[in-house]
């Protein structure tokens, strides 16, 4: 016998998304505040020489400007009003979730529930409002700093400056909260991922049009297109994968009635770490670079030794990346889960692991299995985010799609999508009860 469930899921496919009008609603208005995002990395800050800024960021477009300037979608290249984009928030929530694993209070905060959530989340609003003044005070200074870019060098320079780049990133974090709440999918992941794709194109013809020229024979476009193919194949079979533990739960009554021990499963995702250890790894090793190359020729000969062998796709360079993805992907799986508090929940709940003893025991073999599945976790990153850099640097292949950049395109591309199909599946839901219901009424 096939499920109702089941029978859903069959028969669903996009030819119903024409009926499923709240949906549309919330699809049109996603890609309005998105098309509003757009228009605003085309808009230029106010006192500043395009031209000269254009040849101060192609001298800087290998460091970590280069790579923020890729998820800002070009705003970095264009110093447009959205230049910060909404990487102050990322980082503001990153930070409140560390502090939230050593804060007793941030800890109590999380577990009240809704009540403690909006708390958390006003404190993640104040945090990006600090991070987003220091960071666009430290682009007005640096603007001043890069020779003829700015027209009239001063304080209000300095000033509207700091206020423009700070308003910009608040706009796109309530930006990013309406397409929550009203739209489809993510909001703060759809504008990034908007930001990423929006380049793509360009990248594309340029790659062809080195082809055209012969910089690059049709045979290598063809091996990097059908590896990009693969690779994007690999992070959806990955990013899919889970480790399920089997929890039973023993046999309960409730009044008269005696009801039977239920069995469920704990998943435990292959990659839990997401996207933060490629980010982390890649702005702390670029950062020397970046620094270097704003102050090229000075600084100690020792300085000068690590930038060099800690350039962009060198040996050293490869090594340390991947080791730092790999650190980051356990710390941050450690950060982000916690079998304790997994434990302590299936214990209060009557649950239990065949053959583990509740509490501390279930704590360990969680940790243990999560432990082994990070390892392939981390080395599926590693691989992922390594590919990309051996093309660019052995190969020569102008390639625009990072690790980073990739994992972050695919994961979200696949989020909104399942989200779209859960609502096509509710509404599919909601129309067989209605006919069901007409159906009752005319016997």
């Amino acid at each position: 016998m096939v499920s109702a469930a089941e029978q859903l899921a069959a028969n669903l496919n996009f030819s119903a998304l024409g009926k499923a009008e709240e949906l549309k609603k919330r699809i049109w208005f996603t890609l309005g505040a998105l098309l509003v995002y757009r228009l605003g990395t085309y808009v230029p800050l106010p006192g500043i020489d395009p031209n000269v800024w254009e040849q101060v960021f192609k001298s800087q477009a290998g460091g970590i400007l280069g790579m923020f300037n890729m998820f800002a979608g070009g705003g970095i290249n264009r110093m447009a009003i959205f230049a910060l984009n909404i990487m102050p928030y990322i980082s503001a929530s990153i930070i409140i979730q560390l502090l939230t694993t050593v804060s007793k209070q941030l800890e109590a905060l999380k577990k009240e529930g809704e009540a403690g959530r909006k708390t958390i989340n006003q404190y993640t609003r104040y945090l990006t409002v600090v991070l987003a003044t220091a960071q666009a005070y430290g682009i007005a200074v640096g603007l001043q700093g890069a020779g003829n870019v700015v027209a009239e060098p001063g304080v209000f320079f300095l000033v509207s400056t700091t206020v423009t780049l700070t308003g910009g990133t608040m706009f796109l974090m309530w930006l990013g909260e309406q397409i929550t709440s009203r739209g489809i999918g993510n909001g703060i992941s759809l504008i990034i991922l908007a930001g990423i794709v929006a380049e793509l194109p360009a990248a594309l013809a340029g790659m062809l049009e080195l082809g055209r020229q012969g910089a690059l024979s049709t045979g290598l476009i063809l091996v990097v297109l059908v590896m990009a193919v693969a690779v994007i194949a690999f992070i959806v079979f990955v990013e899919r994968a889970q480790r399920r533990l089997l929890i039973q739960y023993p046999k309960r009554q409730v009044g008269n009635k005696m009801f039977e021990g239920q069995t469920s499963h704990l998943p435990l995702k292959l990659n839990t770490s997401g996207v933060i250890p490629p980010i982390f790894a890649s702005s702390l090793l670029l950062l020397p670079a970046t620094i270097a190359n704003f102050n090229t020729g000075t600084g100690p000969e020792w300085f000068q030794w690590i930038v060099t062998q800690f350039g962009h796709g060198r040996p050293l360079f490869l090594i340390f990346y991947i080791a730092m993805i790999v650190f980051f992907a356990f710390f941050y799986t450690a950060i982000v889960f916690n079998p304790t508090e997994t434990a302590d929940n299936l214990k209060k709940h009557g649950g239990f692991i065949p053959g583990i003893r509740p509490g501390e025991r279930t704590a360990e073999y969680i940790d243990y299995v999560l432990s082994r599945i990070t390892v392939v976790g981390a080395a599926y990153l590693a691989i992922v985010c390594l590919i990309p850099e051996v093309l660019i640097s052995y190969a020569s292949v102008p390639f625009y799609f990072g690790g980073t950049s990739l994992l972050i395109v695919v994961s979200v591309t696949m989020d909104t999508v399942a989200q779209v199909q859960g609502y096509l599946l509710a509404h599919q839901y909601e129309g067989l009860i209605k006919k069901s219901k007409l159906r009752g009424r005319r016997k």
